[in-house]
């Protein structure tokens, strides 16, 4: 059976990503590789990682668009589970992160923000489902 392991999201500076998502989300490090080309948060199960470019399209074996480089987000998210998401926005901004929506609540009773990181990255922060 096929199990979610984790998510590597290709960035210009490992340690820089890593700094910012401890600032904004406050995610403690599990593990950076010698010469701090690879990077993971603690995340449960499931793990946040980050690659350098030239780490990534050394094992890619080609090129590919790199999120910090492109106008607009990718079309894909990393969504973090919160308490409390007007707070986590705040928070993320204050530490470098763009606001693209502020928090709303849906239909269902969730509330979702949306956030682009100095990376590039998307991420949603959420209330839980349910």
């Amino acid at each position: 059976m096929m199990k979610f392991a984790y998510t590597i999201a290709y960035v210009a500076d490992v340690e820089a990503s890593l700094a910012f998502f401890e600032r904004a989300f406050g995610l403690a490090r599990r593990f950076v590789a010698p010469g701090g080309g690879y990077g993971e948060l603690e995340t449960g199960a499931t793990a946040l990682a980050f690659a350098q470019h030239d780490t990534a399209r050394g094992n890619l074996g080609h090129d590919y668009v790199a999120a910090d480089t492109s106008a607009a987000p990718l079309g894909v998210e990393i969504g973090l589970v919160t308490p409390d998401v007007a707070a986590a926005c705040e928070r993320a901004v204050a530490a470098g992160a763009d606001l693209l929506a502020p928090p709303k609540t849906k239909p269902w009773g969730q509330t979702v923000a949306y956030v682009r990181c100095p990376d590039g990255m998307l991420v949603e922060l959420c209330t839980a489902m349910g």
